[in-house]
C-alpha cells in the first residue's frame, strides 16, 4: 500500500510553535513516528512538507498511478486553493484531511476547508497522533475496499 504524505505551509516549523508550551514536538518527530506506525505493515510513505502549491500539484499528478491514497494537512491551502482540491478531485484517490488542536492549531479548522466535500474524512488532533490516525482510517478504507 502506498500513502503520499503532504504536509503543507509553515509545517516546517512546528517546533517553533510547540516550544512556546513547553512541547518539543518537530516535524521531524512526527515524520519518525509515522514511519515507525506502518512498519512491519506493508506501507510505503512518500512524505514531502512544502510551502509551494505547485510543488504539490506535482506530486500529486507524478504519483496518481504510485499511490493508493493522500494524506494531506493542507492548513492555510483548505481555504483558498481550489487548484489543489480540483487536482486532488480529477486523480480521484481517497483523502484524509489532517487539522491540528489546541497548542498546535494553525489558524484553519476541519470547518472551514474547501476541500472537505472531497475527503474521506478530516482527523483533527495533536500533530503526530492525528497523521497516524490518519494512516490508520486510509489503510482500513483501502483494505476494505481491495476485499
Amino acid at each position: 500500500m502506498n500513502i503520499l504524505i503532504i504536509q503543507g505551509p509553515n509545517l516546517n516549523l512546528l517546533g517553533v510553535k510547540s516550544s512556546k508550551t513547553g512541547n518539543r514536538l518537530t516535524l521531524d518527530k512526527v515524520n519518525r513516528a509515522l514511519r515507525r506506525h506502518v512498519r512491519n505493515q506493508d506501507i510505503n510513505l512518500k512524505i514531502l512538507q512544502t510551502h509551494k502549491l505547485e510543488k504539490v500539484i506535482t506530486l500529486i499528478q507524478r504519483n496518481r498511478n504510485w499511490a493508493d491514497g493522500i494524506i494531506i494537512a493542507p492548513m492555510s491551502w483548505a481555504r483558498y486553493e481550489y487548484a489543489l482540491k480540483e487536482t486532488l478531485e480529477l486523480v480521484g484517490l481517497p483523502i484524509v484531511e489532517v487539522f491540528f488542536d489546541d497548542d498546535f492549531f494553525m489558524g484553519t479548522a476541519t470547518g472551514e476547508s474547501i476541500l472537505a466535500d472531497s475527503n474521506l474524512k478530516s482527523v483533527t488532533g495533536k500533530p503526530d497522533q492525528a497523521f497516524m490516525d490518519g494512516v490508520d482510517i486510509l489503510t482500513k478504507h483501502l483494505r476494505n475496499i481491495s476485499e
